[in-house]
């Protein structure tokens, strides 16, 4: 995206040097080493041979790839219950003392692509949580849509999403300072895609028909491209379909999301399946005769007048995840993505830097002039896109150096995660809800798919499947879930050994490989994995493991930072004592709010449950200079005891097995302490 507050025309960035950030207006390298001793304002952490190390936790990959995603969910999900501003803001800034949000009152608003970004994101977050919000807050995003961002019937464009909407507009159309009433054809396609996927993990028919009129307007509307117009426009009025040029303009080459819908489609025998065919196959020879040869990668973003010369790595490395999990699209698969990574890596269109080892890259420019923001200060979601399609080119070939490029960027994308004080993204006043909420979070959960020994090793999670999960359930020693295809192949790491695994109530053979309807299990790694054939329903049982917890934040409901807690926070579950405890920012380890004693100095504190149960624990981060101690007590149990170094950041578990109604604490040198993540069971 690209962004000055107030410009009218929006692509001053790329051309104009009075919209350029400092380091935009001198010449750059391709590829140029960075290795600053902070990342988005945070302290980097290397390894022994200077190699950058994941945030917040160095030596817990697990931990820092989970709680990066899960900060970003939790400030959505807030969001979701108070302003609801990506319903109605691309962008905001936040108050770096109160740290909340202020909505960026002057740039387009990216609804299409939001949606699609964040269909991606909850596709994989909801099996790996198997929390039923994720679902309410997805479908609420998208109904919202369907009644307020649909263009009129008897349009040329008809009942199609719109890309873009004016700041805080309740009605989508466009976004003014590029015209009135235009739509993206290739949001249309990607919008449709996620609608597709929405009815797939819902079973409700209206995303299923909102995805066929995407892919029946597509249709409609195609048109035989060649070196300087695609088979569709980047923009158009969706009234006629016209492209006459300024901000509307004839050349996309992003016809991926297109054909990934129509190949939906036909794969589920859904709508005029013998038009999607002929229309699919047309655009795909477009695409492998030019964008694929030629390297002419332009034509995506919302927020930009259309050039020729203003490359993007969106679009290539979006075709090389498609093919990489759908090799049989692409009998080149493996040439096309290796290939088109070595592109976005190298191309003197834009800068990469390599910090510590990680490479990380930018997203668009023209090799002149470049977005977005200042080096080492932009773009996480990019990166992990970067960092996605290595991963997923070592799960698929099995070469190991794109496993380490993909960890090292990975680990840089981690800095990113929440809110921090002293970070800039992707601009000095903005953070995007498409970028850093949507985009890079679904990018980055692509990584415990790819390389589930990355995935937390004491917890139990379903990583990845080939189908969409419609149904998923965590037990100690038991995950159960569903698929929406009989035919899947499915990724978990779990904390147990698995004694029986059933698919539709049959037991499954464990094997030494996934040749046929079976699993494997690795005693070592515990990654198990599943092939499944003619069977939705698969049922995992085993000894040993843990009871799924509870995880309270202290975003949910929010409540705003020095707050002092009196009585019940959240209501029905945890009673606070009258002013022990207060709300306090993000700050740390942690990247969204956290909890902290009112009194810094005071040596005891406690909570009540107002139900008994058994307390697992919390995260707690050491912001002082001196060793701290506390001690945790229950009537109960045992007491434990846990030291915690300067700078240090632990999970603390208490090991108890009883309920109880009652905590008390003890602390020495307690001043920096700050808790988050309080977790606790049931039974």
């Amino acid at each position: 995206m690209l962004n000055k507050v107030g410009a009218l025309v929006v692509c001053t960035i790329l051309f104009s040097p009075v919209a350029m950030t400092a380091g935009q207006d001198k010449p750059f390298r391709p590829v140029s080493i960075l290795d600053a001793p902070t990342i988005a304002g945070r302290p980097v952490q290397l390894d022994a041979q200077g190699k950058l190390l994941p945030w917040p936790m160095p030596n817990d990959t697990g931990y820092s790839y989970s709680s990066y995603f899960l900060s970003q969910w939790t400030i959505v999900w807030d969001q979701y219950h108070r302003q609801r501003l990506p319903y109605f803001y691309c962008c905001f800034e936040f108050d770096r003392t109160t740290f909340e949000l202020q909505p960026d009152p002057h740039w387009a608003n990216s609804t299409g692509y939001l949606r699609a970004m964040m269909e991606g994101f909850i596709e994989r977050l909801y099996p790996y949580t198997g929390d039923q919000q994720t679902l309410t807050f997805l479908q609420s995003f998208f109904d919202y849509e369907l009644e307020n961002g649909l263009t009129p019937e008897g349009y040329a464009w008809s009942q199609v999403p719109y890309a873009s909407a004016n700041p805080g507009a309740l009605h989508y159309s466009g976004w003014s300072s590029l015209g009135e009433d235009f739509i993206e054809p290739h949001v249309v396609g990607e919008d449709g895609y996620a609608y597709l996927k929405l009815y797939e993990m819902t079973g409700n028919t209206k995303y299923l028909r909102a995805a066929i009129r995407c892919a029946d307007a597509l249709v409609k509307n195609y048109t035989q491209g060649d070196a300087d117009h695609s088979p569709w426009p980047v923009r158009c009025y969706a009234r006629d379909g016209k492209a006459p040029g300024g901000a509307m303009g004839p050349y996309s080459a992003n016809v991926i999301e297109p054909i990934m819908l129509f190949d939906e489609l036909m794969r589920l025998n859904q709508g005029k399946v013998n038009e999607y065919q002929r229309v699919r196959a047309a655009a795909w020879e477009w695409f492998k005769t030019y964008p694929l040869a030629n390297n002419v990668w332009v034509g995506y973003f919302e927020d930009t007048v259309p050039s020729m010369e203003n490359m993007n790595q969106v679009i290539p490395l979006e075709f090389a995840r498609y093919v990489l999990l759908h090799p049989d699209k692409d009998s080149e698969w493996r040439e096309h993505s290796r290939k088109l990574i070595a592109w976005v890596k190298t191309t003197p269109k834009w800068p990469k830097y390599v910090v510590h080892g990680a490479t990380i890259t930018t997203e668009q420019g023209n090799g002149i002039r470049y977005c977005c923001n200042e080096p080492n200060q932009c773009c996480d979601s990019h990166t992990a896109r970067l960092a996605a399609v290595e991963a997923l080119y070592y799960a698929k070939t099995g070469d190991v150096a794109y496993r380490e490029e993909a960890y090292r960027s990975y680990n840089w994308v981690t800095y990113f995660q929440g809110l921090s004080s002293s970070a800039h993204a992707p601009f000095a006043n903005q953070w995007w809800f498409t970028d850093e909420f949507a985009d890079g979070p679904r990018r980055t959960m692509d990584a415990f798919w790819a390389v589930p020994e990355w995935a937390p090793a004491d917890e139990s999670h379903l990583l990845g499947s080939s189908s969409v999960v419609t149904h998923i359930h965590y037990g100690k020693g038991s995950v159960t879930y569903s698929t929406f295809d009989s035919t899947s192949s499915d990724v978990l790491r779990i904390d147990f050994a698995p004694e029986f695994v059933t698919a539709d109530g049959k037991p499954m053979v464990r094997r030494k490989d996934l040749n046929a309807s079976a699993f494997t299990f690795d005693d070592k790694t515990h990654v198990l994995r599943i092939n499944h054939d003619d069977a939705k329903n698969i049922d995992v049982q085993g000894q040993d493991g843990s009871p799924p917890v509870r995880t309270m934040t202290f975003d949910d409901p929010h409540l705003a930072a020095g707050t002092i807690l009196k009585g019940e926070y959240p209501a029905g579950a945890i009673a606070w004592g009258e002013g022990e405890w207060t709300i306090h920012v993000p700050q740390g380890g942690f990247g969204t709010f956290n909890l902290a004693l009112a009194a810094p100095k005071a040596g005891t504190a406690e909570f009540r449950f107002n139900w008994p149960r058994i307390f697992v624990g919390f995260d707690v981060y050491n912001n002082s200079p001196v060793e701290a101690s506390l001690t945790i007590r229950c009537p109960e149990m045992r007491e434990v005891k846990f030291i915690v170094k300067p700078g240090e950041l632990r999970r603390l578990r208490t090991g108890w097995l009883d309920r109880s109604s009652k905590v008390s604490f003890e602390f020495t040198n307690a001043e920096g302490l700050i808790f988050d993540n309080l977790s606790y069971r049931e039974d």
